[in-house]
């Protein structure tokens, strides 16, 4: 019903009063978006604006709502050192049913029952709390409920209300005539992530690869033709307040750009900078895609990990049952380099990434979602896709002894089971040794590499339909 209402306030503005509006903003000579990855945007805006000679109030109104307005630059192209700002200000009270009512407080104005059409002329003592008091000639209060008002009249529009954003300034300029300027600000609800598709092929042995940035303004402006860049990495930013304009948003548009729009990459600061080569439509409320990596044939591996001890914390841990997790699923994971070498020879911003693989019929079907890292060109990219349905594991404590007052010994036995028909799998089995840094290991039924100061990896292959147990027994010591 707010809404509505609102509605009905500015339509009958418009017809009993005068709709007061700050001069129209010019056309833009050029708009450049840079988009972060936080959630941030720098947008630089050209316009040719028409200055007297000494002290000019301008007012631009074509800016996002959710700008940041300690961020905002103002600067001549045509007479930098001629012209300077005197003032700078963020205008934000916009006309609203609120706004409205605040202002008319002790004034006459009109009210219209939706029920039946009643209209009650007086004067407005408030309007809060989802009611409207007025006060009519004779005295008496007449109370009506916000969701009962078809119609309000207003004489006019109170000074100082506006209908959008507005950046005001104070400029003082040396010369008369018109003059390019370069508006400068940093805006909230834009942001942009790496969306990835993989197709892994039949045998796990290579993929392809398609990346799309995924690019969300919810910014309060749309931006016609504009240079879009964005910036991956981590760019720090202190914490901002919550902006002002808008509390909610329309459902989003999607909109997508054809798979042959070339997007150049080059390395910014310590980030990477991915810039569209042709300007851009971006609009308010909008999701839009454009692809810009890809490849084929890129060398893959998949592999099956049973990982169920605890982490190592840096402190002693001397409870008996501490390490027994409970832990039988065994992850599937995939892993492939972003390496020329590889068949890619990219970077890979963060994002999302899934992973297809097709179906005896061709229709590729989902096999594994989750999210990477910024990658940078060389290193590996390792996925979690899921847990096996037919392997299965157990580890179970067999033997815990406190041989001295600094020296105990705990022996495991787990077990690996293999319910394919026709396939043998390797299993990676990583144990942390996680009582403490002391530590030896005394036996063991397999053959295990040392992967860190605190862990060890068996790697048993499970023949299909059989089972492998793996046991051993480690020994700690740690200072009296």
């Amino acid at each position: 019903m707010r809404k509505i209402l609102v509605g009905i306030l500015l339509t009958t503005l418009l017809v009993g009063g005068v709709f007061v509006q700050a001069q129209d903003t010019p056309e833009s000579d050029g708009v450049s978006v840079t988009v972060y990855n936080q959630g941030t945007a720098l947008v630089q805006d050209r316009r040719t604006l028409n200055f007297e000679a000494g002290v000019n109030t301008i007012n631009f109104t074509d800016v996002a709502s959710q700008i940041d307005a300690t961020s905002v630059s103002f600067q001549s192209i045509t007479d930098p050192e001629g012209t300077s700002v005197l003032e700078q200000n963020y205008v934000y009270d916009l006309v609203n049913s609120e706004a409205l009512l605040e202002r008319y407080v002790d004034q006459v104005i009109s009210i219209t029952t939706i029920l039946d059409g009643q209209t009650f002329t007086g004067t407005l003592l408030s309007g809060r709390g989802g009611s409207i008091i007025l006060q009519q000639d004779n005295g008496e209060v007449i109370v009506i409920a916000s969701q009962n008002v078809r119609d309000i009249q207003f004489p006019a529009l109170p000074d100082g209300l506006i209908t959008r954003p507005t950046l005001r300034w104070l400029v003082n300029s040396q010369l008369a005539g018109d003059q390019q300027v370069e508006l400068t600000y940093l805006t909230g609800g834009m942001s942009w992530t790496a969306d990835y598709n993989i197709l892994l092929a039949n045998g796990d042995a290579s993929l392809n690869l398609d990346g799309w940035v995924t690019l969300n303004n919810n910014s309060g402006r749309s931006f016609t033709d504009a240079q879009l860049k964005l910036v991956a990495g981590d760019v720090n930013r202190l914490p901002q307040p919550q902006a002002l304009g808008r509390a909610e948003f329309e459902i989003m548009e999607e909109a997508a750009f054809a798979a042959d729009d070339a997007v150049a990459q080059r390395e910014f600061f310590e980030y990477q900078l991915y810039e569209v080569n042709r300007n851009v439509t971006i609009g308010d409320n909008e999701t839009k895609q454009i692809e810009f990596v890809n490849g084929t044939n890129i060398t893959a591996d998949t592999f099956f990990v049973y990982d169920s001890s605890p982490q190592y914390f840096g402190y002693f841990v001397q409870e008996d049952f501490y390490g027994q997790t409970g832990v039988t699923d065994i992850g599937n994971y995939l892993e492939f380099s972003t390496s020329a070498e590889s068949g890619l020879g990219a970077d890979l911003p963060a994002g999302r990434i899934r992973v297809y693989q097709e179906d005896v019929d061709g229709a590729a079907l989902l096999i594994g979602e989750n999210r990477i890292d910024h990658t940078p060109e060389g290193e590996d990219v390792r996925i979690y896709l899921g847990n096996a349905f037919d392997l299965v594991g157990e580890r179970i404590q067999t033997d815990f002894t406190i041989i001295a007052g600094n020296v105990l010994t705990e022996s495991y036995e787990i077990r690996l089971r293999n319910r394919k028909d026709d396939e043998a799998v390797e299993i990676r089995v990583p144990e942390r040794l996680f009582r403490w840094s002391n530590w030896q290991i005394l036996e063991a039924s397999q053959p295990y590499e040392q992967l860190d100061a605190f862990t060890v990896e068996f790697r048993p292959t499970v023949q299909p339909g059989e089972e492998v147990v793996i046991t051993y027994t480690v020994q700690y010591s740690w200072p009296r």
